[in-house]
C-alpha cells in the first residue's frame, strides 16, 4: 500500500530545506534545526504524532527512539545508521532511507555522535530519552 503522507514528507524535505518533516497528510510540522533537538521539541509540545509519517536527514539509534517515543507509523531517513534500523523495526516503524551507515559519525568527524554513545547500551525509549536530555544538558542544547 502506498503511504501518500509519507511521500509527502519526503518531498517536503528533499525541497524546502528542512532537517525533518511529520505529517498525516494533512497536517505538516517541520524542522530545520539538526539532530535530536527538534524531536525533542516535539516530544514534549504534547502534541499527538501517533500514526504520522517522517521523513528526516540524519537517524541514528538516538533519534530512532524518540521517533518510537513519538508513535509514527513510517520514516524515511536520507541518511540511517545499523542500529537505527534494529529501533525502528523494533517498534514497528517500516524503515526506507537513501543512505546505510554502520553509525553516525560526530560533527567533527572523528568519532561516533555523542547522543549515539549515549543511548549505545539503552534498549527502552523512556531512558534513551532520559539519556538523550542529559546529554542535551550537558552540551547546552536547550
Amino acid at each position: 500500500m502506498e503511504n501518500t503522507a509519507l511521500n509527502k514528507a519526503i518531498s517536503l524535505l528533499e525541497s524546502g530545506g528542512y532537517t525533518c518533516v511529520l505529517t498525516d497528510g494533512d497536517v505538516v510540522f517541520t524542522s530545520n534545526q539538526r539532530g535530536v533537538k527538534p524531536l525533542a521539541q516535539f516530544l514534549e509540545s504534547g502534541t499527538a504524532f501517533t500514526g504520522f509519517s517522517a521523513a528526516d536527514k540524519v537517524v541514528g539509534r538516538a533519534t530512532a527512539y524518540l521517533y518510537a517515543l513519538l508513535g509514527v507509523k513510517a520514516l524515511y531517513a536520507q541518511v540511517v545508521s545499523q542500529p537505527a534500523i534494529a529501533v525502528l523495526r523494533e517498534h514497528g516503524i517500516d524503515v526506507s532511507y537513501g543512505k546505510f551507515v554502520l553509525n553516525i559519525i560526530n560533527r567533527k568527524g572523528d568519532g561516533i555522535c555523542p547522543f549515539e554513545a549515549a543511548v549505545l547500551e539503552i534498549t527502552d525509549p523512556q531512558r534513551a530519552y532520559a539519556a538523550i536530555r542529559q546529554k542535551m544538558q550537558e552540551l547546552n542544547m536547550q
